[in-house]
C-alpha cells in the first residue's frame, strides 16, 4: 500500500529529526503537516490489501563464530537492512562490520538446520541511521515470479535455486510459480490483470521474466507489475531480484526531513470524524500530528556569581 509506505517513512523522518536538538524544530513542523495530510487521506480512502510479508534481516546463516565469519554475516545483514548492495563495503559502514561481534545477540539454528548468528536489530539499525543511511522496513512486497516460456523441470529448479538465493541475500521474499501470464496469442496480460493473478495467490506485486527458448538463460527480459508503475529491463536471473530490490529500497540517506514541503488537503464529502475502528485510530493520530508544536525553549543565562 503506497499510502502505508509513506506514512512508515515520514514516521521514521520525524524520529530521526528528534534527534537532531532544537534546530530541526521548522522541519519538523513541515513532516507534521505532511504526515497529518497522510492521515486525512488514509480515514477517507478505500485502501487496498498490501500486507507485505515480515523478513527475517538479522538472522543470518554463519560459517562459524570466528570473528572474520560474524563479519561476512554482518555485511548480508547490512546487505538486507538497506537493500543496497554496496552496504557491504561502504565505508560509513565500515565501523559496523569491523565491531560485528558486538552487535552478535545470540546464535541459532536455521530452518534447515544450518548455523545461524542473529544480530541486536535494534542496534544495527541505530548503527545504520548514525551513518547516515536509510533503513528498508522489514515488512516487504511479496513477489510472486513467474518464468516463461515453461521450463522443463530440471532447468526450473535451478532457475528457482538461483532466485531464491538471490532474493535472500537482498532480504524480498518471493515465490516461483507457473502462473498463465499470457493469452492466446503469446502476449502478456494487461498489468490489472497481472495484479489480480498476484493478489488471488497472495502476492503484492509480479515479477515477469521471458526469454527465448533457443537464448541462453543469461538473456532475460524482466518487467515488474506493481500497483504504482510497472519498470521493464534485461538481464540474467539474478538481475530480475536484484533489479527489483534497486526500485523497492530506499535510496541511500533520503530523507523526507530534508523535504521542505506546504501541504494543504481538502476532504469534501464527510461529515464530521469517521467512526470506523480502523479511521478512528487514524483519526486520533491525525489530531496528535495536527496539533501545534511547541517550541523549544530559550535558554536562560545562568546568574553571574
Amino acid at each position: 500500500m503506497v499510502l502505508y509506505l509513506s506514512l512508515r517513512a515520514v514516521a521514521r523522518a520525524m524520529q530521526t529529526m528528534s534527534r537532531a536538538g532544537p534546530k530541526s524544530t521548522t522541519a519538523t513542523r513541515r513532516v507534521r503537516a505532511l504526515l497529518a495530510s497522510l492521515c486525512a487521506l488514509y480515514c477517507v480512502l478505500p485502501q487496498p490489501s498490501w500486507a507485505g510479508r515480515p523478513v527475517r534481516v538479522y538472522e543470518v546463516d554463519v560459517e562459524g563464530r570466528s570473528g572474520p565469519a560474524v563479519q561476512d554475516a554482518m555485511r548480508q545483514a547490512l546487505v538486507r537492512a538497506t537493500g543496497r548492495r554496496e552496504s557491504a563495503d561502504d565505508p560509513a559502514l565500515a565501523s559496523v562490520v569491523a565491531d560485528a561481534t558486538r552487535y552478535v545477540k545470540n546464535y541459532a539454528t536455521g530452518p534447515r538446520g544450518q548455523s545461524q548468528v542473529v544480530f541486536d536489530a535494534a542496534a544495527v539499525e541505530q548503527a545504520i541511521t548514525a551513518a547516515g543511511r536509510s533503513i528498508w522496513e522489514r515488512e516487504r512486497p511479496f513477489t510472486l515470479v513467474v518464468l516463461i516460456p515453461p521450463r522443463n523441470r530440471a532447468a526450473e529448479d535451478a532457475a528457482r535455486a538461483e532466485l531464491e538465493r538471490v532474493a535472500a541475500e537482498r532480504g524480498l521474499p518471493i515465490s516461483l510459480l507457473p502462473l498463465a501470464v499470457v493469452d492466446s496469442d503469446g502476449n502478456l496480460l494487461a498489468a490489472p490483470a497481472m495484479l489480480q493473478a498476484a493478489q488471488r495467490y497472495g502476492g503484492d506485486e509480479m515479477l515477469v521474466g521471458r526469454s527465448d527458448g533457443a537464448a541462453p538463460d543469461s538473456d532475460w527480459q524482466w518487467t515488474l507489475y506493481t500497483r504504482s508503475a510497472n519498470e521493464s529491463w534485461n538481464g540474467p536471473l539474478a538481475a530480475g531480484i536484484d533489479h527489483t530490490v534497486d526500485l523497492l529500497a530506499p535510496q541511500q540517506g533520503a530523507s523526507l526531513a530534508q523535504a521542505e514541503v506546504e501541504t494543504r488537503v481538502r476532504i469534501e464529502g464527510v461529515r464530521g470524524w469517521p467512526t470506523t475502528p480502523r479511521s478512528s485510530g487514524c483519526c486520533r493520530a491525525l489530531r496528535a500530528c495536527a496539533a501545534p508544536t511547541s517550541p523549544p525553549p530559550t535558554p536562560t543565562a545562568s546568574p553571574s556569581m
